[in-house]
């Protein structure tokens, strides 16, 4: 007599288990494979978009050759080859930036590429750049005249300021790149392109501030300034396609683990809020700060404040021309960049003129939590106080000359006792 042997049940029901959970491991892992491929292709894809600047130079080396542009660093950029080009930080594929070597110094290197000539041009095709950025002045321009069409551009961006003179003198010198006391087309047309990109005209205005980091060089329109300051954020170290992805807490922890100690933050703090100063009221009008946030707060080997990005740094006169007449529904209709905001006029259905808020309290928004946490138990109740009240200006003209500079004077000498006649200092 046969007797049929099956398994218990119990083994049965294990090993049906065991399948199931095979299953799903095998899933988990071509799961992985398929999001971890994603993501590289996404990252070389973004890197491929973003960083150019092998077309930069391309271009920029060509329009050299046929003497349609001129520089203080064109001849080693493009016949000796003595400008080392280091790693890509763009984070938008119109303004190339890139870290470097020139002279024995290390340099940041930044130079535009219009969408539309790098999108149209085939392989192997060199853009004709100089049809659209280097078509000014025309041939046939006097000095004069050059003078006067600086002067007009810079009204038109800085406002109508008595100072303007002497910065179109600066642009001239500056073109006079060779010192032979003449301004020659090429040398015109290069600085010509190089005021349209706001960043160098914020360079410009500010070359006398110490939080601006200082140009070096140029060659058409691409320019050197001083090297890649170190960043407070330390998600700006992530590819610009991820820094979206990280989330908020995460944000906070990575900020509170990997910022410098405290003494130093207090100290680029102190230089960040000194900024803030030499925006207001300068030589050269009001500026806006319409991108506050860490990742454009830099500082130096020595925890001097460097104001890592002024591509949203913008001058007041432009943000009014962009408010003036607006149509809107609401608030956010009335947004300059990211974060230059103005009210509505509900009743007009038009932006109001002032913002609403200012330079200072957006900065001691940023600072609430680049301060606060870890911040010695003796100060941490006054500080907080002195950054709510900050937070709270407005941009009302009314408000702003002497009640901002009392609350600024306050903030910076309360960091300063703490850290003076220490190292930090």
């Amino acid at each position: 007599m046969f007797y049929l042997l099956c398994p218990p049940a119990s083994s049965a029901t294990a090993q049906s288990r065991l399948s199931g959970l095979r299953v799903k491991y095998v899933f988990l892992v071509w799961l992985g494979v398929f999001v971890g491929s994603w993501m590289a292709y996404m990252h070389y894809s973004s890197y491929v978009e973003l960083c150019r600047g092998h077309v930069c130079q391309v271009v920029i080396c060509d329009q050299y050759r046929k003497g349609i542009i001129s520089g203080s660093m064109c001849q080693d950029l493009c016949s000796l080859h003595r400008v080392q080009w280091g790693a890509c930080l763009s984070s938008h594929p119109g303004q190339q930036v890139y870290s470097g070597l020139w002279q024995g110094k290390e340099v940041t290197i930044k130079c535009g590429i219009e969408d539309s000539l790098h999108s149209k041009a085939g392989e192997g095709v060199t853009p004709r750049r100089e049809l659209v950025l280097f078509d000014k002045p025309n041939r046939g321009t006097s000095i004069k005249e050059f003078r006067e069409m600086t002067l007009s551009f810079l009204k038109a961006n800085l406002g109508d300021l008595p100072s303007l003179p002497t910065l179109v003198g600066q642009v001239l010198l500056m073109a006079d790149f060779n010192k032979d006391s003449r301004v020659s087309l090429a040398e015109a047309k290069s600085v010509w392109a190089l005021l349209q990109r706001n960043e160098f005209l914020l360079l410009l205005s500010l070359q006398d501030k110490e939080h601006a980091s200082k140009l070096l060089g140029f060659c058409g329109d691409l320019y050197v300034t001083e090297g890649v300051p170190h960043g407070s954020w330390p998600g700006a170290v992530l590819p610009p396609l991820l820094q979206p992805l990280l989330p908020p807490a995460l944000h906070r922890a990575l900020q509170r683990w990997l910022a410098p100690a405290w003494p130093w933050r207090a100290k680029i703090a102190i230089g960040l809020l000194e900024f803030v100063e030499e925006l207001f009221h300068g030589a050269y009008g009001t500026f806006y700060m319409c991108e506050t946030t860490l990742a454009n707060v830099g500082y130096t080997a020595h925890y001097d404040f460097r104001m890592a990005d002024l591509q949203q740094v913008v001058p007041e006169a432009a943000v009014r021309r962009f408010l003036q007449g607006r149509h809107c529904e609401r608030s956010a209709d009335c947004t300059y960049g990211r974060d230059c905001r103005a009210p509505c006029d509900q009743l007009m259905r038009q932006c109001k003129g002032d913002l609403v808020q200012p330079n200072l309290a957006k900065v001691c928004e940023l600072l609430r939590d680049y301060l606060l946490p870890g911040a010695p138990a003796d100060l941490q109740e006054e500080l907080g106080r002195q950054l709510r009240t900050c937070t709270t200006l407005s941009g009302l003209a009314s408000q702003v000359e002497a009640h901002h500079s009392l609350v600024l004077s306050h903030l910076k000498t309360l960091l300063w006792k703490k850290i003076s006649n220490t190292k930090y200092s």
